[in-house]
């Protein structure tokens, strides 16, 4: 009996305490498949968001403190994408809402790429957080803008006093946050470059855990040695590898990306850290500059001219040109369209070919080639080269370190016939690769647009639904995500991102952007 009474007196004078209260959210994701990155298969559980942070993932109570409650059923809920081959600069200012990214799914995008970045990143990122973007930005120091600050368009070796000018402004890079170092092996100065040069500024780049990024020399009919050389670079220089857009360009190359892939894994299982990104399309997108010599386009426009005024160089160029075409067992430069001429836009969507022909000339590929000529003489002229295979296409895609980019700018709504890929690539993949073609599974797509590239950037806050890390989110329809972006008809928004959330803010809301601009500065480990 008294035993009784005590524990009566015990349970009234101390009353087991109340269960705590969790700690109330911002938003709330109910009832979503929940694809956290890492490759594994999908779960249904809620996400909870706090102060730009995930705050819980798992079967929440239904009293769950949330001000705002986003339903998720039937949708996917994933780690927002991460866009690890852009080139958004000069863009940021004409559309800081990157409406083209978010409708993508993408929440970051790593710019700085092939071989070209912003020469003086710590003013840049301060000049970013300023403008506040409506994504993440992360970004690369180009070895291609660092040699023209010390060498300009100089076709020769640079001094060593010359490679230590370039090491101090690497170094600085690195300091201010750069995530690593690009080349860019076929633009001017790049092309002038020899590998010692690549290796002595990778070293510097690997002194602050950075990666060596790079558009290779080749990427047609001396791919394998371009992917030896960049090997190489990784390993004298002792830092991570990431080839861009691998790809197989022209006719006589198709069919060999197991090979390219063998060499790869090869380096991989020797030790290697490398890596690899694709965008999803058949065609490329450069400069028409790219087409010629390189020797000619040496120490600025000004000498490319007085080469081009000299009637043996114009002849023996055009001869280059016409025998490039041969190369890839074509007629007419029918396979190059022009995306955006500022001195004539009515070119823009036409192929060198119906240019040619526009402007009266005789059809055949000699003349055709002096037409390139006096367009890169007039201006630059941004192009789409129809020249791979589906079948690469496919084989690289199944390669599983290998990532997904767009090789894009912030697309300016109507500006010029651009490569669909900028409004389209994550949505090609979800909706064409996985959903109808099933190359690969929709679990491991995710990954790889996800998890993956947060640890090759070392971007250790996103990339996985964790608890404490970044609230980057997408949910999406699996049935109705889709590109709608054509070559001929670039300007569409790809369909069935319902929501993205950048740093815990609602950016997209039921398909719509909601113009805010929560994106920032991600900085690579080595920042000081």
């Amino acid at each position: 009996m008294w035993r009784a009474i005590l524990l009566l007196l015990t349970v009234a004078l101390f009353p087991k305490p109340a269960p705590a209260q969790p700690p109330r959210a911002d938003l709330l994701i109910r009832n979503g498949r929940v694809l956290d990155g890492t490759g594994n298969a999908w779960f249904y559980a809620d996400v909870a968001v706090r102060a730009g942070k995930i705050l819980a993932v798992g079967r929440l109570p239904k009293d769950y403190p949330a001000d705002t409650v986003l339903d998720a059923r039937g949708l996917v809920v994933a780690p927002g994408f991460i866009d690890v081959h852009t080139h958004i600069e000069d863009d940021e200012v004409k559309q800081p809402t990157a409406d083209n990214f978010l409708y993508d799914g993408v929440t970051t995008v790593i710019t700085g790429n092939c071989g070209s970045s912003r020469p003086d990143l710590r003013r840049y990122f301060a000049f970013l957080d300023s403008l506040h973007l409506s994504v993440n930005v992360a970004s690369l120091v180009g070895h291609g803008t660092v040699r023209k600050e010390v060498m300009g368009r100089a076709n020769r070796t640079p001094t060593e006093a010359e490679l230590g000018q370039m090491e101090t402004l690497v170094e600085q890079s690195m300091q201010a946050g750069a995530v690593g170092i690009s080349s860019g092996l076929i633009y001017v100065p790049g092309t002038y470059t020899r590998t010692p040069e690549l290796v002595r500024l990778a070293r510097v780049a690997a002194r602050y855990r950075g990666l060596y990024a790079t558009h290779m020399r080749n990427e047609s009919d001396s791919v394998r040695q371009a992917i030896q050389e960049a090997l190489l670079v990784g390993r004298e220089a002792g830092l991570p590898v990431e080839i861009s857009h691998l790809k197989l360009g022209g006719q006589a190359n198709w069919g060999h990306a197991a090979d390219l892939l063998n060499l790869i894994e090869t380096a991989r299982q020797n030790g290697q850290e490398v890596t690899i990104d694709q965008y999803p399309y058949t065609a490329s997108s450069t400069l028409l500059s790219t087409l010629l010599p390189d020797n000619v386009q040496a120490d600025g426009r000004d000498s490319l001219r007085v080469r081009l005024a000299r009637p043996a160089v114009r002849k023996s160029v055009e001869a280059f040109l016409v025998a490039r075409l041969r190369k890839r067992k074509l007629r007419h430069f029918s396979y190059a369209v022009v995306a955006s001429f500022p001195p004539d836009p009515s070119y823009n969507g036409l192929s060198l070919e119906a240019i040619n022909q526009r402007r009266g000339r005789p059809h055949n590929a000699r003349a055709e080639a002096a037409t390139i000529l006096d367009l890169v003489l007039q201006h630059d002229a941004g192009m789409v080269f129809h020249g791979m295979s589906e079948f690469d296409v496919q084989q690289i895609m199944r390669y599983p370190f290998n990532m997904l980019a767009s090789d894009a700018s912030i697309r300016v709504w109507q500006e010029g016939v651009p490569h669909p890929r900028g409004y389209g690539s994550n949505a090609r993949v979800l909706g064409h690769y996985v959903r109808e073609l099933h190359v690969i599974s929709l679990e491991e797509a995710v990954r790889r647009m996800t998890s993956l590239p947060a640890q090759t950037f070392g971007l250790t806050d996103r990339g996985l639904l964790r608890p404490g890390l970044a609230a980057d989110l997408v949910v999406f329809d699996p049935q109705e995500v889709a590109e709608r972006s054509t070559f001929t008809q670039p300007h569409q928004y790809s369909v069935g991102m319902r929501y993205v959330l950048v740093n815990g803010q609602l950016t997209v809301r039921n398909g719509q952007h909601t113009k805010r601009r929560a994106g920032q500065v991600l900085y690579g480990p080595g920042r000081r």
